[in-house]
């Protein structure tokens, strides 16, 4: 589904992604670790098609067409989601028009018929059950007053809205108590299918107790340094990232 091969990002002349190399197929979960720094939301941004970096080297190619090439909209109606770290603010526009709108470009690209209101509200309904979403969050303007934890359970209901082939949650576990984060991982656990894929960015081993990865990367000064199973986590959370360090000093 995604391939990245010695992908090269700078930001205003500093290199932050020094030949970054990932595979992530169909029906994985993969989630990124690293140190603040490491170049874990240069990452995420790349993948997004955000616009303040410089592309060096490298090739991003996405269901085998080239990523790179492509605006950050056609990623969105092509299959892609960004959960952001920091989800903004949209004061004065309703989550129900905001997501019928979005679910509706993503239909006309797919050839399929627009959702009329009744429509849309029955499969909103039907997804607020699926993740445990409460309905004053949609019932309100997109995100305005919402606490962190609120912020990132309303990503987790968009994304199970637009039904990603491609997820990349960007540090979607920063700031949440125990049951927020509960419930944000119970619902990327229902999202789960055999032909999406799904990619978590955390400093923290807590969220992979409860969603556990096919695969886990420890990203550290621009590049995938170690990859293994859950217990490559584990190891990190046992002996921090100056282990990480040593390592690969070492190599």
């Amino acid at each position: 589904m995604l391939s990245i091969k010695n992908l090269k990002v700078s930001v205003e002349g500093k290199p932050i992604l020094n030949g970054l190399n990932l595979e992530v197929a169909e029906g994985e979960v993969h989630a990124i670790m690293g140190p603040n720094g490491s170049g874990k939301s240069t990452f995420a941004s790349v993948i997004a098609g955000r616009d303040y970096f410089d592309i060096k080297e490298g090739e991003v190619k996405y269901l085998g067409k080239n990523l790179l090439e492509m605006s950050p909209e056609m990623r969105s109606k092509e299959g892609i989601f960004l959960g952001f770290q920091y989800p903004v603010e949209i004061p004065g526009v309703s989550m129900t028009n905001f997501m019928r709108a979005a679910l509706n470009e993503k239909r006309e690209h797919l050839g399929l018929k627009q959702l009329s209101g009744a429509e849309f509200i029955k499969i909103m309904e039907e997804k607020q059950e699926l993740v445990n979403i409460q309905s004053k969050l949609t019932n309100r303007s997109v995100n305005e007053g919402f606490s962190g934890g609120e912020k990132k359970k309303n990503e987790i209901f968009q994304m199970a809205l637009l039904e990603p082939k491609l997820s990349v949650l960007d540090e979607t576990d920063s700031g949440l108590d125990i049951d927020a984060l509960k419930i944000v991982a119970n619902g990327v656990n229902y999202l789960k299918r055999k032909d999406n894929a799904t990619i978590l960015i955390t400093h923290y081993q807590r969220l992979l107790d409860y969603i556990i990865p096919d695969f886990v990367h420890v990203l550290y000064d621009g590049k995938i340094v170690k990859s293994g199973g859950k217990e490559l986590a584990l190891e990190l959370e046992e002996k921090g990232y100056e282990w990480i360090k040593e390592i690969t000093n070492k190599e």
